[in-house]
């Protein structure tokens, strides 16, 4: 059996590419430990405190506030690496 990656135990996250939410944490929403072949990266992503419009927005404000995320962080980019915080940040909160 492997021993655990000390990083996810410090982090307390239960493995790689798994998002958890960071409420203590001064500035940023959630937290990952990102893993792509043998490239380990922490990836702290989203502003503390703000929800995302979700991945079905019903509101015309939620649709409004989606379409100008996407267009601040280069949605249209079709390969983000799972290593970068835009990833993430689409993944889990948009």
């Amino acid at each position: 059996m492997r021993n655990k990656d000390p990083k996810l135990t410090r982090l307390g996250l239960s493995g790689y590419n798994k998002p958890k939410k960071t409420p203590n944490h001064p500035t940023k929403s959630h937290v990952v430990l990102a893993k792509v072949g043998d490239q380990v990266k922490t990836v702290r992503f989203g502003q503390q405190g703000v929800t995302g419009a979700g991945s079905n927005p019903k509101t015309a404000k939620d649709k409004a506030r989606k379409k100008s995320y996407y267009a601040r962080h280069n949605a249209q980019d079709s390969s983000p690496s799972k290593l970068s915080a835009r990833y993430w940040s689409h993944k889990t909160k948009w």
